[in-house]
């Protein structure tokens, strides 16, 4: 009997690795299910990281998206460029949206959380983050180089989903609406220093394991957002400073936990308090 006990927990033990490995959550993707893909051209490696850690070292065969390419110059820092201005941007890195897309970046999931969105916004029909980013790629032993990826030109053509971006006019016209919810996914310290009226604060790292920057499972990230308040029966609208830290958990909001409803307010607090 002690032995059948144990058969059957190796076996479930196996079958779990198994699943750990190949059915990751929603749009996260393994560095080792990463590096069995690399070379298919369906498929786009992207590193977001600033372009002077790109030259360092990089996940061979990724494409560098430095984010601050992708932002409009002016006093509200953070502001996206126009989608034709962005998809000129990407067209030159080689992204085409009809093709898989793997991002990463240091660990934070700051960078890649924003762009994923971003991707998301420009009609991207599949997007994933590699959880754990940079550090879980060096610690499966995976291929990395110093030299660029040679890239190949594309057009990229966004189709824009507006369902997921909103505005000043939106946010602040729905401030006493009982069927949105605003999250302001700073720290508290920002949060206490200033926020929008009425906006709940729940920081985007609650959703993030300190070590090794991979995101929590579905089931802790559920009773989080349960405890906030934040449920899927309501209009989510997230932001933060320039709206950058938003996009990590609307990643997991949409993608692993499905939540129906959730938009990121694009000019976030930094224009918010100059109005």
């Amino acid at each position: 009997m002690r032995k059948f006990i144990l058969f059957v927990g190796l076996c479930l033990s196996i079958i779990l690795f198994v699943n750990t490995e190949i059915f990751a959550q929603g749009n996260l993707i393994s560095a080792k299910e990463t590096a069995k893909i690399m070379g298919d051209d369906n498929v786009v490696l992207v590193s977001t990281r600033k372009s002077s850690d790109y030259a360092k070292v990089h996940i061979k065969d990724a494409v560098n998206v430095d984010l601050i390419t992708l932002y409009k110059s002016g006093d509200i820092k953070g502001i996206m460029k126009s989608p034709e201005e962005i998809s000129k941007e990407l067209g030159a890195k080689g992204i085409n949206k009809d093709k898989t897309i793997i991002i990463y970046d240091n660990g934070k999931g700051i960078n890649a959380g924003r762009l994923y969105w971003i991707l998301e916004y420009l009609g991207c029909k599949d997007v994933k983050i590699i959880d754990g980013h940079m550090k879980a790629w060096r610690t499966a032993k995976k291929p990395v180089t110093k030299y660029p990826t040679k890239i190949k030109e594309v057009t990229f053509t966004p189709l824009l989903d507006k369902k997921i971006i909103t505005t000043y006019d939106y946010v602040k016209s729905n401030l006493n609406n009982p069927k949105v919810v605003i999250v302001d996914v700073q720290s508290k310290k920002e949060y206490d220093e200033g926020h929008i009226d009425g906006a709940i604060n729940f920081e985007y790292k609650n959703i993030i394991n300190e070590e090794p920057g991979t995101l929590k499972s579905k089931e802790e990230i559920t009773e989080l957002l349960k405890g906030a308040g934040i449920t899927p029966d309501k209009e989510i609208i997230l932001y933060c400073a320039t709206s950058a830290r938003a996009g990590i958990l609307f990643m997991a909001m949409t993608s692993i936990l499905d939540y129906p409803n959730v938009k990121v307010y694009e000019g976030a607090w930094n224009e918010w308090k100059t109005k």
